[in-house]
């Protein structure tokens, strides 16, 4: 199952839209962040109910994205990406709208659903429009995109949240969804997507299924890490003496920094390639993570770039490596298995995370989920033949 992308919408177009989806998708994820301690304020929740809300997103989500990539072949790819933001609309207006625990729970299961159409048929439109070993790097600027959304929505949420409160800023994303919505029905002609390849097969790879779950154990692992310190700094800055804003400020550090993280490791990856690339991001992540718990919170804002840079760099590398390791024809589907494993890890991370921090305190388990990123070094370093087979 691939993209056929029709003749009249060019490449450049389709780049465009899909990371402009992108943006919005992966903002309206983590302005979650943000969302949390004020429920905890609220409703007197422990780190574990906090990662079991994060684990209804994300589950949501997981099980959203084979699904929608099925949806996408028999409805059109744009139609279902468009409904999908229009459903998050839905789910964040709900939870706005109730001010309940019970609403928000609800809201976050509709919202996650929506957020699961725009990673499996975005990545295969791109991909598809983006032939060969140009898919790489247009792969990685799609992603680059969605660090964008993560660095600007999650602060102006912050901003509204503290003038208006948490409910009427939900309300202001659900708008910002249906208006999203209403742009990518515009401007993005419908897609067919079909289960032979067609055109599609002069992109290049081929199946080596061995590779490919390789580098979907590199990813869950690396997810592991991204959402359990996620779901996590915000309380540890709360703890340095952050206000909300501050909070949020130090969120779009984190997003910034991936955000540079993911146009470096596409330069650094075609340079020294993609198993020293990621050997040195996760590396790095792990003694950046260590090496933030005990800073002040003047220092520990100062370091969240370099955090973001390592934590999200790795993505546009496993990402980019993907169609080199599938056939055209499996590719769609390849792609929502891979990012499903990586919502199915974001939704039982934070749950697992937030028992263990509920036991042994915030920084212990911040350092045990860090030291995750290290089981990545051994699998990554045995892909090496994958690549010289290539």
């Amino acid at each position: 199952m691939t993209v056929t992308v029709a003749p009249p919408i060019s490449s450049r177009r389709t780049l465009t839209v899909c990371g402009g989806a992108h943006a919005l998708h992966d903002g309206f994820t983590d302005l979650l962040n943000v969302l949390y301690p004020l429920l905890q304020t609220q409703f007197g929740l422990s780190y574990a109910a906090i990662g079991a809300l994060k684990s209804v997103y994300s589950g949501a989500m997981a099980s959203g994205q084979i699904p929608s990539g099925m949806l996408a072949v028999r409805l059109g790819g744009v139609r279902v990406l468009a409904t999908g933001t229009v459903l998050i609309a839905i789910g964040y207006g709900l939870a706005g709208l109730t001010g309940s625990l019970y609403g928000v729970i609800a809201g976050l299961l509709l919202a996650g659903l929506g957020g699961s159409t725009q990673h499996p048929i975005g990545s295969s439109l791109v991909s598809a429009a983006f032939p060969g070993l140009r898919s790489r790097t247009a792969l990685g600027t799609y992603n680059f995109t969605g660090d964008v959304g993560k660095v600007l929505l999650p602060a102006l949420f912050a901003v509204i949240a503290a003038s208006l409160g948490w409910q009427r800023a939900l309300i202001v994303v659900a708008a910002l969804a249906v208006l999203g919505a209403g742009v990518i029905l515009a401007t993005l002609k419908p897609v067919a997507m079909h289960d032979k390849g067609g055109e599609a097969k002069a992109v290049a790879g081929q199946d080596r299924p061995w590779a490919y779950w390789l580098l979907f154990s590199v990813h869950i692992a690396d997810n592991l890490v991204r959402t359990g310190f996620m779901i996590f700094l915000p309380f540890l800055l709360r703890d340095k003496g952050a206000d909300l804003p501050t909070i949020g400020l130090g969120l779009s550090l984190v997003f910034a920094g991936g955000a540079a993280g993911k146009l470096a490791m596409g330069w650094v990856g075609h340079r020294l390639g993609v198993v020293p690339s990621v050997i040195l991001t996760e590396v790095a992540t792990t003694a950046l993570i260590l090496a933030l718990l005990p800073l002040s919170l003047p220092l520990a804002l100062a370091l969240l770039p370099a955090v973001g840079l390592m934590l999200n760099g790795t993505s546009s590398v496993l990402y980019g490596t993907i169609p080199e390791f599938v056939s055209p024809e499996r590719r769609t589907h390849a792609f929502a298995v891979f990012y499903t494993g990586g919502s199915v890890a974001g939704a039982t991370g934070p749950l697992f995370a937030g028992l263990l921090g509920d036991a042994v305190g915030l920084p212990i388990a911040l350092a045990a989920v860090s030291c995750i990123a290290l089981t990545t070094v051994p699998m990554v370093w045995a892909l090496r033949p994958a690549f010289r087979s290539g």
